[in-house]
């Protein structure tokens, strides 16, 4: 059985799987049930979809495929994008969902992540923290699907989190994400190191040797990869893929 959850992070766009690069140009990839099907048969620990123009485009939550998605679904699923109410999760949970990812208005508005743990447990609640580095200020929180600087340190911010209330970190590295270059290992490390909830480390993860890194070096309690299960090869070929089970077990066990 592996110790560190491995989990593939699938972003959505108007209902078609869709993969950025650094949180930009993303490129169409397929249909999400057919993705689902594969990462059933695979055997994936946990599933993460992202949809990425809830809040940065102002568009209604996708309860209609959020719903055909968790039908399909035999693991675990965490749906974040355009959450802003206590009853929005309530209608995401009754779809099948079993945890919440919220950043923005969780940034914006601390206190309803307090009170959305209140109503459905720690364990539910998922706070997503998008992170750039800049070379004279350092690692910054953006909101808003990448779009907005907040000025917030992504360690003060993950301490007010678990604060208030949320069960779990989502960290992603803007600067990695799509790249394929391996995780931040820096930035993980500062945010494991002072909370005490898990930490999912995500962006740039390319083989499963980056996952023993984000783990054994980063301190990240699992780990979520994008480009590398839904591309093959140099050229990007889409093929929705995971990698093997004796694979894994064999580093991260």
């Amino acid at each position: 059985m592996l110790k560190t959850r491995v989990m593939p992070c699938l972003l959505l766009r108007d209902g078609a799987l869709v993969k950025s690069i650094r949180f930009k140009d993303p490129g169409y990839i397929g249909d999400p049930i057919n993705a689902i099907r594969i990462y059933n048969e695979k055997e994936v620990d946990e599933l993460i979809v992202l949809d990425i123009t809830s809040t940065a485009e102002r568009k209604p939550i996708p309860y209609k495929i959020i719903g055909e998605i968790a039908s399909e679904c035999f693991m675990p699923l965490t749906y974040g994008g355009g959450i802003g109410s206590v009853e929005e999760i309530k209608t995401i949970f009754s779809l099948g969902v079993e945890k919440v990812a919220m950043n923005t208005r969780a940034i914006n508005d601390p206190d309803f992540v307090a009170s959305a743990a209140e109503r459905f447990g720690n364990q539910s609640i998922l706070v997503s923290i998008d992170v750039r580095k800049d070379s004279k200020r350092g690692y910054e929180v953006f909101s808003h699907g990448g779009r907005q600087a907040t000025g917030l340190n992504p360690v003060d911010l993950a301490l007010r989190m678990e604060l208030a209330g949320a069960g779990e970190i989502l960290l992603t590295s803007i600067d990695r994400d799509g790249t394929m270059e391996g995780y931040d290992l820096e930035l993980i490390r500062s945010v494991t190191s002072a909370v005490g909830v898990p930490v999912i480390a995500c962006g740039g993860a390319a083989k499963v040797d980056d996952f023993v890194l984000a783990v054994k070096e980063g301190g990240a309690s699992a780990v979520a990869a994008g480009s590398m299960v839904v591309y093959h090869g140099r050229n990007r070929a889409v093929l929705i893929n995971f990698p093997k089970r004796q694979e894994l077990e064999k580093v991260l066990t």
